[in-house]
């Protein structure tokens, strides 16, 4: 099988599994997953490989996480219920997330390394730089972390 459709197929296999024990929550946010992935090859007029594949993944993690906040503030419990159970079946499919721990301490080689070019503490104007250096980290490890915790992480280092 190749990489660039192996999500693809995992995705359809779970479908069918889901199908087959009448669990219809899941069926459908396969589904969901399964047509983001579809259209994104589409849009790409290509197979898309691991990480663009992950990368769908994550856009739709990040709109559920955002319709979660809608929901809470419109006092809708139910429907923030919902988009988190959708999180929980999306999230199967991406690399284990980093926890804040082991986060925090690739901000610190990142800040570091940053330091050693530029031969000073990097100040919050540097923070595009270190960015970088933490997301190439990331995906050196093949790892996986929410956009918002990295900045806040990186700020907090810059600052202090």
């Amino acid at each position: 099988m190749s990489e660039a459709g192996a999500l693809e197929t995992l995705v359809n296999q779970q479908v069918i599994l889901a199908m087959k024990a009448h669990d219809a929550e899941r069926t459908t946010t396969l589904r969901l997953i399964k047509n983001a992935l579809k259209n994104k090859a589409i849009e790409k007029r290509a197979a898309l490989t691991q990480a663009e594949g992950e990368q769908a993944l994550a856009t739709m993690i990040k709109q559920r996480r955002d319709s979660i906040d809608q929901f809470t503030k419109g006092n809708r419990p139910e429907l923030a219920a919902k988009e988190a159970a959708e999180i929980a079946v999306i999230e199967e499919f991406l690399p284990k997330a980093l926890d804040e721990a082991g986060l925090a301490a690739l901000v610190a080689e990142a800040v570091a390394e940053v330091a050693a070019a530029l031969g000073a503490k990097p100040s919050p104007k540097e923070m595009g730089q270190v960015m970088k250096a933490v997301q190439a980290r990331l995906a050196a490890g093949g790892l996986r972390a929410e956009g918002r915790a990295v900045s806040e992480l990186v700020k907090k280092a810059l600052a202090g």
